[in-house]
């Protein structure tokens, strides 16, 4: 039904239980790409509904079988009129999954391959999002589950991965620091890696948020999509959604695709703006946006080539504009994003301003996890006033708020 291809080097491969990248390339030059024989798969609209999971795009999956139990995706696509002046704003959010954040569509299909491949422990390293996903959806089977998380996570993110059961490794450290040591126990453990970009199979979980856009949108693109990029991973795989579906005739566009970047944690920028051939730029990050807080990106190359086909480009917003963003997010449309979701509101601004996007084509932003999976970082914008118990100082608190 599928198969593999270098991103780097174009190699073809046949899928196998063990191979993650291209062996000629190596893990950050050579992640693979999945691929499908186009001409020999039919789909029909009829087939989709916007409320269905994402078992419903099973032709165009890399599985032999969906076997996860609790729902993933069909997640709303909210609509907004007259909005930072542009003719439509579209806000697809992710915060209704299972464990609140889009990483439950990549776990979903790594779940899935691992049954199929007979592992019995599946592993991966996180910030918070993609831990708390493979905890929680492997809660209800049988695999053992590893989590390797920096210390320094979300105390809300990492909560989640106690409750739901799995065995909790807390590196002091980095996030690359603790992808690295992962990928060393894994290998050497022969367990199943649900880390993004060296398993080729999750960005075809991911890219069902684009899929779910078109069949929300009746099959009309968005001129314009925009969202928060930290491995490269989830932006890559909008643009293979929105990819398969013009390939199999379903779309007749591919939306441009911008991605946002916190300003210092900007590799994937960096690479892109050096320009081809695209080589990866590692930093050092730091930003409020634990989730897109990557200074050793796995997946630049494909985030790189797959925005250039559309059109699109990299912005960077900073960690106030991201404050500013979770906010004016959610009192512009109640979407209460997690900094790493509101990054593609601030982006969408910036873009706006920079005349990326015009007046009258419709944008969609992805927010990507719920805001209640990170307090912490809004709490300089809660400043709560106390008022006794007294009816006159009440209304008149009340009639100070109304002027």
């Amino acid at each position: 039904m599928y198969k593999l291809r270098c991103i780097t080097c174009e190699k073809i491969y046949e899928p196998s239980r063990d191979l993650y990248t291209c062996p000629h390339c190596g893990d950050r030059m050579g992640t693979l790409e999945v691929i499908y024989d186009y001409d020999n798969i039919s789909i029909k609209k009829s087939e989709f509904y916007p409320e269905g999971d994402i078992s419903q795009f099973s032709k165009i999956l890399p599985i032999n079988q969906y076997v996860v139990q609790l729902k993933v995706g069909g997640t709303p696509l909210y609509k907004f009129k007259n909005i930072l002046g542009i003719k439509e704003l579209q806000v697809k959010y992710d915060g209704t999954n299972p464990t609140a954040s889009y990483k439950d569509r990549a776990t979903a299909i790594a779940i899935s391959k691992a049954y199929e491949f007979n592992y019995d422990t599946i592993y991966c390293a996180s910030t918070g999002n993609a831990a708390s996903s493979l905890a929680g959806l492997t809660a209800p089977t049988k695999l053992n589950t590893f989590i390797f998380v920096p210390a320094s996570a979300p105390i809300a993110k990492i909560a989640q991965l106690y409750v739901y059961g799995a065995n909790v490794i807390q590196i002091d450290g980095t996030y690359d620091e603790a992808f690295d040591i992962s990928m060393v126990v894994g290998k050497k453990l022969n367990w199943y890696s649900r880390n993004s970009a060296i398993n080729p199979y999750l960005l075809e979980g991911k890219k069902t948020g684009a899929l779910e856009v078109i069949v929300q949108n009746n099959f009309e693109p968005p001129d314009v999509v925009l969202v928060g990029v930290g491995d490269g991973t989830v932006i890559s795989s909008l643009f293979k959604g929105f990819y398969d579906f013009y390939k199999l005739g379903l779309i007749n566009k591919i939306p441009k695709i911008i991605g946002i970047q916190a300003q210092n944690a900007d590799a994937i920028v960096r690479t892109f703006e050096k320009g081809k051939p695209y080589t990866p730029v590692d930093i050092t990050s730091s930003t409020i946006a634990d989730s897109i807080s990557v200074g050793k990106p796995r997946d630049v190359i494909k985030a790189c080539k797959y925005v250039e086909k559309s059109g699109g480009t990299f912005l960077r917003v900073s960690d106030e504009e991201i404050l500013k963003a979770i906010s004016e997010l959610a009192n512009l449309t109640g979407v209460f994003g997690e900094p790493a979701g509101a990054a593609s509101y601030a982006g969408l601004k910036k873009a706006i301003k920079n005349n990326l996007i015009a007046k009258d084509e419709k944008a969609c932003i992805f927010v990507t996890g719920n805001g209640l999976k990170d307090i912490k970082s809004v709490e300089k914008l809660i400043k709560p006033i106390k008022i006794k118990p007294n009816l006159e100082e009440v209304l008149s608190f009340i009639n100070e708020v109304k002027s």
